[in-house]
């Protein structure tokens, strides 16, 4: 499943009208189209419930609604901008069901793996009916533009907003969060920190170098800045606090410098997989729960943007398919859920949060729309932000009353070359959440 940009590799739409009444208009065909549409979501909730796997279709669903509220951030803005709409669809492939309502078609079609919004005139190659020219999107101003390419991403960072707003409300946000150490393991042959310094599965990191330990990233973070130096630690034992020190071992990574843990690109390791262990959950009053949310989806934005750099960063896309070649590899990434994942393995990720409860879940949902809202605005066609990169760029190029129009036939290439790197790393990553699953990270 993917979001999409306000217009999605669809034919360009004119203002010919098709012959025949239009689709979804009353009469029999619209009232078999209901019922087809019916019949698929009742076959889809039974099956559900018969393979009790009613916190996937939860999940399902809840990423639907993202997918559809991205989409109508598009939507609206480009109505409001007097853009001409074509249609508004859930799914792509056949079908199912349609209505047609002024110039725009909605609808719902049979593979539910995304949806679109289609503009007339997102770019210069569309050929498009002469007294629609007026009216399609490359001819507006860049104000309306930008407006309408930000405004999917906006609308993810405003559903995780008032996700963490009814966290901080009604359910209760964690005041602290300790790290519980899972595994150890060398982090070379002969070099074993976490053991030489006396730590042990199931200790919880309590503070780092006098810092109280609020996230895993933030401990991650204190770590990889402290390479070859030592750092003193406050850990919890069968209910004692017990003090050490350990000395992370150096090694070669980019990708701590470029989230911004380290100064160089060594950073330090000290071989020990941890979980977050949540503390209790305190609720707050609503005008409180704006600030509380505010914060929140701050953490969960750096979160994510430190990922992303990590990620596709050289070592981080090494890391990756080293993962998909080798089974060992793999199984250890699945340990400790290190690793990207497919829509699958969000789904299956996002059911064990839902069968954890209301904070998991809610917290998973506002996490995967802020990945949502960041990764599409990377300024890169056919994303969003490549939309917004090239409405900056025309901005930059235009003269008073000349406006400048990319071409995008020469940006194709790159587009084509994205899509085909978007493609073989989102199949690995499915192959990686068939062959080895991530443990369930709320045990």
């Amino acid at each position: 499943m993917s979001t999409s940009e306000p217009r999605t590799g669809a034919a360009a739409a004119t203002s010919t009208p098709t012959p025949g009444p239009p689709p979804g208009r009353g009469g029999r065909s619209n009232g078999a189209a209901v019922v087809r549409l019916a019949v698929v979501v009742a076959a889809v909730v039974a099956l559900a419930l018969v393979l009790h796997a009613g916190d996937v279709l939860l999940v399902v669903a809840a990423i639907v609604v993202m997918v559809m509220l991205h989409e109508l951030g598009h939507f609206a803005t480009a109505k409001w901008s007097h853009m001409k709409v074509t249609e508004y669809f859930l799914g792509f492939g056949p079908r199912l069901w349609s209505i047609r309502r002024g110039e725009t078609e909605y609808g719902v079609k049979a593979i539910p793996a995304g949806g679109y919004v289609r503009i007339v005139g997102m770019s210069n190659l569309e050929e498009v009916d002469p007294a629609d020219e007026p009216r399609t999107y490359r001819q507006q101003p860049f104000r309306k533009r930008l407006l309408v390419a930000v405004a999917g991403s906006f609308m993810h960072f405003l559903m995780a907003f008032v996700l963490l707003w009814s966290l901080a409300v009604f359910v209760g946000v964690p005041h602290s969060t300790r790290a519980s150490i899972a595994a150890m393991a060398p982090v070379a042959k002969g070099v074993d920190p976490a053991q030489a310094a006396g730590l042990r599965p199931g200790d919880q990191l309590l503070a780092v170098d006098g810092r109280k330990v609020t996230s895993i990233t933030m401990l991650t973070c204190a770590i990889e800045g402290a390479a070859g130096r030592p750092v003193s630690l406050q850990v919890e034992r069968q209910g004692r606090i017990v003090p050490l020190t350990v000395t992370p071992a150096p090694v070669h990574d980019p990708a701590a410098r470029a989230a911004g843990c380290s100064t160089t690109a060594t950073a330090g390791r000290i071989g020990v997989e941890v979980q977050a262990v949540p503390g209790p959950g305190v609720t707050v009053n609503p005008l409180r729960g704006f600030a509380e949310a505010g914060t929140l989806t701050g953490q969960a934005f750096s979160g994510t943007w430190a990922g992303l750099v990590q990620t596709f960063s050289p070592h981080g896309l090494a890391r990756f398919f080293h993962q998909v070649i080798s089974s060992r590899a793999a199984a250890r990434a699945a340990k400790t859920g290190d690793r990207p994942q497919s829509i699958i393995g969000v789904v299956r990720i996002g059911a064990q949060g839902a069968q954890s409860g209301a904070f998991d879940l809610l917290w998973f949902l506002a996490v995967i729309n802020v990945f949502f809202g960041v990764f599409n605005l990377l300024p890169l066609p056919p994303l969003d932000g490549g939309h917004v990169a090239v409405a900056v760029y025309e901005r930059i190029r235009s003269r008073k009353g000349r406006p400048y129009h990319a071409d995008a036939a020469k940006l194709a290439p790159l587009a084509y070359a994205f899509l085909l790197f978007l493609v073989v790393f989102a199949g690995s990553a499915l192959f990686l959440d068939i062959a080895h699953p991530i443990v369930n990270p709320y045990k």
